[in-house]
């Protein structure tokens, strides 16, 4: 198996797969399922399966944290193996299939603990859109911006996997800048984001992330330490997380930095990926989901690697499964804005659904459903979704 190469785009699966599918065999994400009556076990995705590799004795445990640990050279090897075993060519299973499960069957969990959880602010397209609403529409961006990848601390407890429901928060809020209320938010928001899992002191894998927040709330606390309430409720991630070895063939480089970055922040190109990324509203009872956003990941500022160097520049460790998120997606067009909160520019510019209603921020009822995936060759690796529906305070 020296040159076997489960990138290769020719590679076919005796598991079938549907063109256009988000996971073939080039993919393989790993994640946490259980099924009627075992525990919570790892699997990979294939098609609309997936392949308990605890039945198969190739992975144990209830988390990815453990692989996570083992580094890049077992990771490597875990994805060669299955890639085999689920190969067109090969017998093994094929012709006495077992260790599939319809993932129709199938329970999705956390795919790993986090231990801490970093968010950043990386798109130059997002954080110039928000200078220009609340800062200075001339200079929008702050001084330090590019000079490092902005950042802060959140809640790893409140980061779910998709399909939870997204209970609207309370918090304080204010008119006037001067008195509060304690009220739910009525400016409640998404951010289409991607997320990274550590691993090994590297980035073992990404999946979807939804970074809600609630707007007004933030607009008060924010001052002069950042946010805290208005960002900490909820966290949503897509349960597959993709390895970056299945990313490796949509490397793309980055947008031009300047200043260069400090010695410690450089990093060689390609240093981005060709992720596309979309988002769906369908309010409650509607027929269907309106799209509401198209953008890319390859639009980025500032790269994973360059985050986790940040992260990690004053000697603060990580550990495996930490999880960082991108900061909210932008591109340069009004329908590539990663937010309710550019996409209706503060609330003075409503979208319009394809129901004939608007919306400026979420209502009761309203879910929301982010999408991703790279075009290859006769094939797409995909990260599936992630979905919330928001509920009443």
């Amino acid at each position: 198996m020296a040159t076997y190469q489960p990138n290769d785009p020719a590679l076919r699966s005796w598991v079938p797969v549907p063109a256009a599918h988000d996971f073939p065999i080039q993919n393989l994400p790993l994640g946490i399922f259980t099924k009627a009556g075992k525990d919570p076990r790892p699997g990979v995705r294939i098609g609309d399966h997936i392949l308990d590799l605890a039945e198969l004795g190739l992975l144990e445990g209830d988390s990815l944290n453990g692989l996570m640990e083992r580094g890049p050279a077992a990771w490597s090897e875990l994805r060669l193996r299955v890639s085999w075993l689920l190969n067109e060519e090969n017998p093994e299973l094929r012709d006495r299939p077992r260790g599939l499960v319809s993932v129709k069957d199938a329970e999705m969990h956390m795919p790993a603990r986090v231990g801490d959880y970093v968010d950043f602010y990386s798109s130059l397209e997002h954080a110039t859109n928000v200078g220009r609403m609340f800062r200075d529409p001339a200079n929008p961006l702050l001084p330090n911006w590019r000079w490092l990848p902005i950042g802060y601390h959140g809640k790893s407890g409140t980061v779910t996997v998709s399909g939870a429901s997204v209970r609207r928060p309370k918090g304080q809020l204010s008119r006037d800048n001067q008195t509060a209320v304690f009220a739910p938010c009525r400016r409640l928001d998404i951010e289409l984001e991607t997320g990274f899992f550590i691993g090994a002191n590297r980035v073992f894998g990404m999946v979807l992330l939804n970074d809600w927040s609630a707007r007004d709330v933030q607009r008060w606390e924010y001052q002069p330490l950042g946010p805290f309430l208005s960002k900490s409720f909820l966290t949503s991630i897509s349960p597959w997380v993709v390895t970056m070895e299945a990313l490796e063939p949509f490397r793309v480089p980055g947008p031009p930095q300047d200043p260069k970055p400090l010695d410690h922040l450089r990093v060689p190109e390609p240093r981005n990926y060709d992720i596309h990324l979309e988002v769906w509203l369908k309010p409650a009872g509607a027929p269907r989901a309106t799209s509401i956003c198209s953008t890319n990941f390859r639009h980025m500022y500032w790269s994973m690697e360059q985050q986790l160097k940040h992260l990690t520049s004053n000697g603060a460790p990580v550990r495996s499964g930490d999880l960082c998120g991108s900061g909210t997606v932008s591109g340069a067009g009004p329908g590539s804005f990663g937010s309710l909160l550019e996409l209706a520019w503060n609330g003075t510019q409503p979208l319009m659904l394809e129901t004939g209603e608007e919306r400026s921020f979420l209502e009761d009822g309203d879910t929301v459903t982010m999408r991703g995936w790279c075009e290859g060759a006769g094939y797409r690796v995909g990260f599936g979704e992630v979905v919330g529906t928001v509920v009443p305070a």
